[in-house]
């Protein structure tokens, strides 16, 4: 800062140029006839008899001390250190942004290097004094000067040590709360394995729940698509409706229909029959996945009763063969855990109705039942056991 800082209660300090040169300090005063002043080199007051251009020195009066000790402890010396030395006489007008090596030079006079070590002395001998007091004014404004730095470097560095800790501190929150588990003990969602689409088969081999005793609402709703017949045999077509309201899958119902009927082992074995799965027009008949209430109603208007064993029928006074959902989800004693073959049964025994056939049993011990025999009521008849089978033609 320009013209420096004033001490409280002192003359002004200047800062940034602790050597700076002065009139009446170390370096002397220029006087005339001495080295840089007007006229050159010459004789003048001061001068030591006999050699040119040199200062007389100061004699210590007899059994005194020299005049520079007594010099160096004036009473009359102030003891501020941060006060700057009187000046004997008015300084010259400086360039107050002239660097520290210009105004040496100036002080030291034109032609004269100001850092020379052979330069001869100018004015009066340096008082000690003045060199104190300046040299103490140095040393405060150094020790000033190291203390800002070290509490500027301590506020950096703190301010670092706080970002660090403030860093390390949201590192080891984030840490904590990816690693930490669920509370109810389970895995954490990135870790879930996602689900894995069930196939056909293993849609058809499980159960789903549904009570024996549903009635639904009645309504009906075709299943989308449609499904081309295979075969080149006398082709049959159907519409597959389910009853609103069920919560069972209507998609795996018609693709089981498709499939079952279509296999060579069913009603198209040999190529004599075919079927084709559509979703409009006049089919040849609907089957239709019903609630045993609702399959009760349509059984009965062609003189059928299906609630004794909870079983199906086919409707022939209408175009529906019903398919029992209670059936259909839960399967049958007689099967067992063989969910799949038991639904293969259901479709070809209620579709062999509509093509005409009629109930038949085993003959002998230990065969296959037909898929005509009632084989959810029963699979042993007459001291016979007979065999589950879902298929008309089983050998193919």
């Amino acid at each position: 800062m320009p013209g420096g800082a004033s001490a409280p209660g002192g003359a002004q300090v200047r800062g940034g140029h602790p050597e700076q040169r002065e009139n009446g300090g170390g370096w002397g005063e220029l006087r005339p006839g001495a080295a840089g002043a007007a006229g050159g080199v010459g004789a003048g007051p001061g001068r030591a008899p006999g050699v040119p251009g040199l200062p007389r020195q100061r004699q210590a009066p007899p059994g005194g001390p020299r005049q520079e000790y007594l010099d160096a402890f004036d009473p009359d010396a102030a003891d501020d250190v941060f006060t700057p030395p009187r000046a004997q006489g008015p300084a010259p007008a400086r360039d107050p942004y002239a660097s520290v090596t210009d105004r040496d030079t100036a002080a030291a006079g034109p032609g004269m290097d100001a850092d020379a070590d052979d330069a001869p002395p100018t004015g009066e001998p340096v008082r000690a004094k003045g060199g104190k007091g300046r040299t103490f004014t140095g040393i405060a404004a150094a020790a000033v000067t190291t203390v800002l730095a070290v509490v500027v470097a301590g506020q950096v560095a703190g301010g670092q040590d706080d970002t660090a800790r403030s860093a390390s501190a949201t590192d080891q929150a984030r840490d904590a709360r990816d690693s930490a588990p669920l509370a109810d003990g389970g895995p954490s969602p990135s870790s879930s394995p996602s689900p894995v689409a069930l196939t056909y088969d293993q849609k058809m081999d499980r159960t789903y729940p549904l009570s024996a005793t549903l009635k639904g609402s009645g309504r009906f709703e075709a299943v989308p698509g449609i499904a081309k017949a295979p075969g080149g045999g006398q082709k049959y077509t159907y519409r597959v409706d389910v009853e609103e309201g069920l919560g069972l899958d209507g998609e795996l119902f018609a693709q089981a229909v498709q499939k079952t009927l279509n296999d060579d082992r069913s009603w198209a074995h040999g190529g004599g029959r075919t079927f084709e799965r559509v979703y409009s027009g006049k089919p040849d008949f609907v089957i239709t996945l019903a609630s045993p209430g609702t399959t009760a109603v349509w059984c009965a208007r062609s003189g059928l009763d299906t609630t004794e064993d909870n079983v199906s029928c086919d409707s022939a006074a209408t175009e529906r063969v019903m398919i029992n959902a209670y059936r259909w989800a839960q399967g049958s004693p007689t099967y067992g855990d063989q969910i799949h073959a038991y639904r293969q049964m259901l479709i070809n025994h209620e579709v062999g109705h509509r093509l005409g056939y009629g109930h038949v049993t085993c003959d002998k011990d230990g065969e296959l039942a037909p898929v005509m025999q009632q084989q959810t009521k029963f699979l042993d008849h007459d001291g016979i056991h007979c065999r589950p089978n879902p298929w008309p033609y089983p050998g193919s």
